[in-house]
């Protein structure tokens, strides 16, 4: 499936507040609207060039600061398919996919805004089709990928009554 990259100016150190900020995170509880409010305090026009399917290009350390969970459901409400980092921080990590979002970790400096990209999970490699590139990804660990064929964590246990990951 083709994917293509949304590639913020800033990079590394993306905190939580800078996804959605903090003057919205408690005001707006639909999670559409809130949505349209990704990034901008970085990029005010962000938030209109994303499209269903999009991947979230990153650097380092993406997600810190205060984790809350309406950081990730901005970006999965937004349309991305899958953020791709070179790390994310570890609350961040776990509330994305406990709400279905994947995260993919690799070096991302390759990889340009616009770039058609394609994700293969099971080969633990990201394609840049633009650039003619095969990265490695580091390995989702299986839990996550149950989490994500289930939707998340509420779906799960929907499913399975508890953690259930056979």
């Amino acid at each position: 499936m083709k994917h293509f990259a949304r590639r913020l100016k800033a990079q590394d150190n993306i905190n939580t507040d800078y996804v959605i900020s903090g003057r919205y995170k408690f005001k707006i509880q639909d999670p559409d609207e809130l949505a349209k409010h990704i990034f901008e305090d970085i990029d005010p026009a962000f938030a209109a060039r994303v499209q269903k399917g999009d991947v979230l290009v990153a650097g380092e350390n993406f997600g810190c600061g205060s984790s809350r969970e309406q950081a990730p459901q901005s970006l999965k409400q937004a349309g991305f398919f899958a953020i791709a980092a070179k790390s994310f921080a570890r609350i961040f990590y776990r509330n994305a996919f406990n709400i279905g979002l994947l995260l993919v970790e690799c070096d991302t400096s390759f990889i340009d805004d616009g770039d058609e990209l394609e994700l293969d999970i099971g080969k633990g490699k990201l394609k840049d089709r633009s650039k003619g590139l095969v990265l490695d990804i580091k390995p989702v660990p299986m839990v996550m990928k149950k989490l994500l064929e289930d939707g998340g964590v509420v779906e799960h246990f929907k499913k399975h009554g508890g953690f259930k990951f056979e």
